[in-house]
């Protein structure tokens, strides 16, 4: 049995789960509201306060689904109480980011600048010149944004400029030594 699919999610106060046919399960909550359309596989059963995912069989497919199914609902639980984010810093000489509106204007050793504007659901802060925080209630959407943000200047191994992760860790390269005699 899995145990990550095993384990009951509790759901909190001020937030709603509905399950539709064809296992469409819409969640609602203070943050806002997310609605996704889960294998019909997988029986989701609500007593309560509490949430279970069971499985049809031991079949290879529904064991790697179980505790899937069971992850995606608590990941949108966990969306509409606290929220997810992304922190990207920007390293560089002379490379900096700012908000303007809805837009993240960054510089980022180009001859032009780069601008990405926020998505429904995505809300951009630049607290700092180099650093960018991504907020949103759906996991993969945010964490999607922020790779498409990343890849805009990916960090390169020699002097570590570009767009990283907060808690990235960049593998240095040496580079050129001096000339060989």
């Amino acid at each position: 049995m899995s145990r990550i699919g095993r384990m009951p999610i509790t759901v909190p106060a001020g937030v709603t789960v509905k399950v539709d046919a064809g296992n469409v399960v819409t969640v609602k909550g203070p943050k806002g509201e997310l609605t996704k359309n889960l294998r019909p596989e997988m029986t989701i059963k609500q007593e309560g306060t509490t949430i279970t995912v069971e499985r049809p069989s031991d079949d290879k497919l529904h064991r790697s689904l179980h505790g899937l199914t069971r992850t995606i609902l608590h990941n949108m639980i966990t969306g509409v109480t606290d929220g997810f984010q992304k922190e990207l810093e920007v390293n560089g000489v002379g490379y900096r980011v700012a908000k303007e509106g809805k837009n993240l204007v960054m510089n980022l050793g180009y001859s032009h600048q780069v601008i990405v504007s926020e998505i429904e659901g995505i809300t951009i802060d630049v607290p700092a010149p180099n650093k960018i925080v991504i907020h949103g209630c759906d996991k993969q959407a945010v964490g999607q944004f922020a790779a498409e943000v990343r890849e805009k200047r990916p960090p390169e191994p020699y002097k570590g400029k570009g767009i990283k992760y907060a808690d990235e860790v960049i593998r240095r390269k040496v580079g050129k030594t001096g000339a060989k005699k």
